[in-house]
């Protein structure tokens, strides 16, 4: 059964390297009249833009009928789509009448494709999980007493006033709770239990088997040096969705996990230290590649 789901898997990997094959024919051999076609424009720079596509969409299907488990490279499509989809959003903001009916046309073929890939990639997740843990630490000094900041953190339905990637934690008793947050491609939940409380000194967890990201971890806490208030420190495990690929997919849309810990304890020592998040307005989830690609200049604000 697992081995017919691996093949069938492959075959969708494969069929998906043809379609990157075909694919890269017209951007590479017309570059001008895709770009056209697309609604976007004739000039020199679009058509380069073009044709990278076409060199991205060749090295897709290299990769893709070049390896005999091909299924979990089909990240590397997916990668690939959310830029076409961040390219052609900017592209649509600036297009009116006919060339924005082409633009949303195509938009709505590339979403086509990437809804493809995604399935693809994940099916392939499901049998071909990363073999190894990943790791990271991370730590920070709060001004603030070590009682106060363990009793905070302890209250695990306070982690999503810092924690921008979750949506909810539910405590539901016994040591167990409940954990939804958005991930790089769509949201995630899972149950966790504590497996370590020592008052003010430690709190350690792992999710429950069964959970789409296993995770398992420890927050330690001390007093700082100096009376500087509470070092705080993160060792966390994880094993993320489709291994190093969907690693390094979530890594583009700026969602690697080192860097959303080290980001969530800062905006820890904001609450307790000051009782808020200090967010910017253009961007109050933080910068990430996907948001970055999307601007476009400032407009004046009609009064």
């Amino acid at each position: 059964m697992n081995e017919e789901h691996d093949r069938t898997t492959d075959r969708l990997a494969r069929a998906l390297g043809w379609a990157s094959l075909g694919l890269s024919v017209a951007p590479l051999a017309a570059p001008g009249a895709v770009s056209r076609l697309c609604g976007v424009d004739d000039s020199i720079q679009a058509r380069g833009a073009v044709m990278l596509v076409g060199v991205r969409e060749l090295l897709h299907a290299a990769t893709l009928l070049g390896s005999r488990t091909p299924a979990p490279l089909v990240w590397t499509r997916a990668a690939g789509d959310v830029i076409d989809l961040a390219t052609l959003s900017r592209a649509l903001s600036h297009r009116t009448g006919r060339r924005r009916r082409r633009v949303t046309a195509v938009t709505a073929v590339v979403a086509g494709i990437t809804a493809i890939d995604l399935y693809t990639a994940l099916r392939a997740n499901r049998r071909r999980p990363h073999k190894g843990p990943m790791s990271l630490h991370a730590a920070i000094t709060i001004n603030r007493p070590r009682q106060e900041v363990y009793r905070y953190w302890h209250d695990f339905e306070n982690l999503p006033s810092f924690m921008t990637h979750l949506e909810a934690v539910e405590t539901t008793g016994d040591g167990h709770s409940h954990w939804k947050a958005r991930g790089p491609v769509k949201t995630v939940e899972w149950d966790a239990e504590i497996v370590e409380d020592r008052s003010d000194e430690l709190i350690a967890w792992r999710s429950m088997p069964g959970a789409l990201v296993g995770n398992s971890g420890s927050v330690r806490f001390r007093d700082a040096p100096g009376g500087r208030g509470t070092e705080v420190r993160v060792n966390l495990a994880y094993v993320p969705p489709g291994g190093k690929a969907g690693l390094a997919f979530a890594r583009l849309l700026g969602e690697h996990p080192e860097q959303q810990v080290r980001d969530d304890l800062r905006r820890f020592k904001q609450v307790l230290e000051t009782g808020e998040v200090v967010r910017s307005e253009g961007s109050p989830e933080g910068t990430r590649a996907l948001r970055q690609a999307m601007q476009r200049p400032a407009q004046p604000v009609p009064l």
